[in-house]
């Protein structure tokens, strides 16, 4: 591929680490380039600073090759790279909905002063509507070259987890271009998956934009949805797990992203929503989106049932009762604790006097960090030793392979509250378990 286009990431986080080793992997020589020289220095060396299962053994041979490196250097990523990806992140703005997109600003501003030769610089970010044509101006002004760096939008559709696969076999790749020639760029640079029927959606910027936060709109909703079932279905006496699944057999329907449970969290869907509302204002259009209001309040709700119903296990209060939490990670497979439904649990529950103990096979470490006040075990049985009640928050395999007569030996009380319906139910009652699940009596 010696015709080929260099690949430069900027930014090396989640979505950029991992752009940056598939780009790799398609063939492709590639930089990362990123403003922390510690990050650098770790995937220089082939160290994830988080965990993506196989992400570390997609990236050590590729920079064994020399086939990607990375860089603090935005001055050499430009003289290195004929398209650019921008992989910066976009959180919610402190004390506000919206979206702060500074870091997308300072990517531009860093490599823009240095792009003497036409080239295409193409954002990933999760952006509001009207993000790219404000950042395509800025651009061509910051460029010694001018227009002839032109920007284009490809919004990701990373599922933490399953990140390599969503970026090597996507379900659909949409790109957001102002010239036929960038169009064909990108073309080319997804030549292999394109060979392979990958679906390529050409829009223009503002419809680019809308697809990503449509979709984590659409997929909050439907969560959301089965959690407010949940919330009648406990009033009625109803099980939530057989209406989702009478309800996954309609076609129009489906069956993913309907199970009722603690609810969304992580860096994506609930900032995303309330940045999305944000811009809706922003527009004149805020009453297009006031659902997503109380999409948000029914995700939070769920939270606050959980530790209601924790509080009836340990006999109507917290105080002098031992508390196991299974979980930390806002899903499983991932390191991630941003907006992570069972921390939140288990510091509400800490705050209103329960000693908590937290357990979970990767985000550990995260959670201490920003959760120093919460105890924490090395095994899913420590977390759990002498416990009043158990907390199953984040579904791990793991944990779903725990003998329940083996862990009924080790704790005060034998009572388990299933917060994401993943417990095989008439397993853990069989071995004297009080089983409480969200949505079901």
């Amino acid at each position: 591929m010696a015709s080929a286009p260099r690949i430069t990431v900027i930014g090396t986080g989640y979505l950029g680490a991992t752009h940056a080793a598939c780009m790799a992997e398609l063939g492709y020589e590639v930089i990362g380039v990123d403003v922390d020289p510690d990050k650098v220095s770790d995937l220089q060396a082939g160290r994830v600073p988080f965990y993506e299962p196989g992400l570390e053994e997609l990236i050590a041979p590729h920079i064994a090759s020399g086939r990607l490196r990375f860089t603090t250097s935005a001055e050499e990523a430009a003289a290195f790279g004929d398209v650019h990806f921008i992989c910066v992140g976009t959180p919610q703005r402190k004390g506000e909905f919206a979206a702060d997109t500074s870091y997308l600003d300072q990517a531009v501003d860093a490599l823009a002063p240095h792009l003497v030769r036409p080239c295409l610089v193409v954002g990933k970010s999760t952006v509001p509507v009207g993000t790219a044509a404000r950042l395509a101006e800025r651009l061509s002004a910051r460029a010694p070259v001018g227009e002839a760096a032109e920007l284009a939008w490809n919004p990701e559709f990373l599922r933490e987890g399953h990140a390599i696969n969503d970026t090597l076999r996507p379900d659909r790749l949409v790109v957001g271009v102002r010239s036929a020639a960038a169009e064909a760029r990108l073309r080319e640079v997804y030549a292999p998956l394109l060979d392979a029927g990958v679906p390529f959606l050409t829009t223009d910027f503002a419809t680019s934009e809308l697809v990503k936060v449509s979709a984590n709109a659409f997929l909050s909703t439907k969560i959301s949805f089965i959690n407010a079932m949940a919330e009648v279905c406990e009033a009625a006496g109803a099980d939530v797990t057989q209406l989702s699944e009478a309800l996954s057999y309609d076609p129009r329907i489906g069956g993913l992203f309907l199970n009722a449970g603690l609810g969304f969290g992580g860096g994506c869907l609930p900032k995303d929503i309330r940045a999305f509302m944000a811009r809706a204002g922003e527009l004149g259009v805020d009453q297009a989106l006031t659902f997503l209001r109380e999409v948000d309040a029914i995700n939070m709700r769920r939270r606050f049932k959980m530790v209601d119903l924790a509080r009836e296990a340990c006999g109507g209060g917290f105080l002098g009762r031992r508390v196991a939490v299974f979980g930390a990670a806002f899903k499983p497979e991932s390191d991630d604790i941003r907006d992570s439904p069972a921390l939140n649990v288990a510091a509400q529950v800490q705050l209103q006097g329960g000693e908590v103990t937290v357990y979970d096979p990767k985000a550990t470490d995260n959670a201490r960090k920003m959760y120093p006040g919460l105890a924490y075990a090395d095994t899913a049985f420590d977390a759990a030793r002498g416990a009043h009640v158990v907390l199953h928050l984040t579904e791990w395999r793991e944990f779903r392979a725990i003998d329940p007569e083996e862990l009924g030996e080790i704790v005060a009380a034998r009572h388990i509250i299933d917060g994401r319906n993943a417990l095989d139910a008439p397993r853990w009652r069989a071995a004297g378990w009080t089983f409480r699940a969200l949505g079901r009596p």
